[in-house]
């Protein structure tokens, strides 16, 4: 025996009228997950909630699914991928008695996670009703009618609720995954899947910035410059004002464009920032967590403390005490029923 616990199990619910590219999100994602020896850190199964068999997909082309049902038993995280055929379950927000069966068969304590109108599924099942949830924005409006008892956010690229996790259009898709594999496994594991995919780690902002609006401004100046210029300066105490010099706008106006291009306001992002240097800098380095605070920005112990435990759910040294030895050994943290920074 090796002493390694099992995999992580992720299931994968193929639903008809899938939308290929984000069915294949999680294997891309999770099944790149590897830990410095290079074992693989999930088992990613697909499945139908029929026999085996043809699922039709969106496209010209089905694709043959070799588990059924039962395969939602074994999962420590259930993924469902959007479906342009969701019939009662997107019109009326109930389930279907075949998708209801396939979902009874989840057991409890497993994670679960939609992309895009995947999250119409798990709002049907009951499982967001009080949470907070994101979907893709141009269905944001139909979904908080359909369902008034969720929490509908329709600006960021996802939502983490602990145990259930949902994320907007398509591509956010890759944003969640990539998110619990750094809540399970750590940044570097996380930053290692997102260059093997060759995707950014973590995009900023939300979804707001790709919503077309009725009359849009011809962007004549961008707000690139000055996050460069922030980002190498995050040891820094920064002001709006010094951004906005960078682009040689008024606050007033790069606090406006920053918003349109980020989907988030610049003092969000600059924290969103420094948690991330933190981060880094708690699992790769041996500086004293006064000197990670100054470097990343936050100036005090305290200060990163609140706005880690705000982010993270974690203080700084809980989060170095399960990430710091993955750069060095390898270690795995977080698998099966217990994923890390699921508030367990």
């Amino acid at each position: 025996m090796s002493g390694h616990r099992a995999r992580h199990r992720v299931v994968v619910l193929a639903l008809d009228g899938l939308l290929p590219f984000e069915l294949g999100i999680p294997q891309r994602i999770f099944g790149r997950a590897r830990t410095a020896e290079g074992r693989h850190l999930y088992e990613v199964v697909t499945c139908s909630i029929r026999p085996p068999g043809r699922v039709e997909t969106d496209a010209d082309f089905a694709v043959l699914v070799e588990n059924g049902p039962e395969a939602l038993a074994t999962a420590d995280t259930v993924v469902i991928p959007a479906s342009y055929e969701l019939g009662p379950v997107f019109e009326e927000g109930r389930l279907t008695d075949e998708l209801a069966a396939a979902l009874g068969r989840i057991r409890p304590g497993s994670r679960l996670v939609s992309i895009c109108t995947g999250g119409y599924v798990l709002a049907a099942a009951g499982y967001l009703d009080g949470r907070p949830a994101t979907t893709h924005w141009s269905h944001a409006d139909h979904f908080q009618r359909l369902f008034p008892k969720i929490k509908v956010d329709a600006d960021v690229l996802f939502v983490d609720d602990g145990d259930v996790l949902t994320s907007a259009g398509v591509a956010s898709g890759i944003d969640l995954c990539i998110h619990l594999v750094r809540r399970d496994h750590g940044t570097a594991v996380a930053n290692d899947v997102a260059r093997r995919t060759v995707v950014p780690p973590f995009r900023d902002g939300g979804q707001a910035q790709y919503i077309q609006r009725p009359v849009p401004e011809p962007q004549v100046a961008t707000t690139t410059a000055a996050r460069a210029w922030a980002l190498a300066r995050l040891h820094e105490q920064i002001q709006l004002r010094d951004m906005a010099e960078q682009e040689s706008m008024s606050v007033r106006t790069f606090t406006r464009r920053f918003r349109e291009e980020a989907g988030i306001s610049p003092g969000q992002w600059l924290t969103q920032q420094r948690v991330e240097r933190a981060r880094h800098l708690l699992e790769s380095t041996d500086l004293s967590i006064d000197q990670v605070a100054r470097d990343a920005g936050f100036g005090t112990a305290q200060s990163m403390r609140q706005h880690l435990q705000a982010a993270l759910g974690v203080t700084p040294t809980a989060y170095r005490r399960t990430f710091r030895s993955w750069s060095g050994h390898g270690r795995t943290v977080g698998s099966g029923n217990d994923p890390v920074g699921s508030g367990s």
